[in-house]
């Protein structure tokens, strides 16, 4: 059986998107206190939060959906031996369609874009899944 720690790279890579996207809605919740549109307590209640900073925290909340299926393929890939080149590849994939699906909801929002962008990832990782059902049939 051999495995392959390259599955760790776009995983490594997943994982740094959840930061950004963190620092991304602490920064955007700051500059709204600042700017005088929002109090802190504002933030108790996501309802009554500034778009910007709302957007930023719901793609957050999504990076704890979908990717969880991503991170345990991903595990189960490299435990199994199944993380070969094709798995690795199909991980890249699947992390640069959530980067895509994270940068449109946090910029222009445009919910027909965000939506293709977001079946992409979820036809990815379904790949993912039957990649692994396949290497352990």
């Amino acid at each position: 059986m051999t495995t392959s720690t390259a599955i760790f790279w776009p995983v490594l890579a997943q994982v740094l998107l959840i930061y950004v996207i963190y620092i991304t809605v602490s920064s955007r919740r700051i500059g709204a206190v600042k700017a005088g549109v929002a109090k802190p307590s504002d933030f108790k209640v996501p309802s009554i939060e500034p778009e910007p900073s709302a957007t930023a925290a719901r793609n957050l909340s999504n990076q704890f959906e979908l990717p969880v299926l991503f991170f345990a393929a991903c595990l189960s890939l490299y435990v199994t031996g199944g993380a070969g080149v094709a798995a690795v590849v199909v991980a890249w994939g699947f992390v640069l369609a959530r980067v895509a699906h994270s940068y449109v909801h946090m910029t222009s929002n445009r919910i027909r874009i965000r939506r293709s962008l977001f079946i992409v990832s979820l036809a990815i990782n379904l790949v993912q899944w039957l990649l692994l059902a396949i290497h352990i049939a």
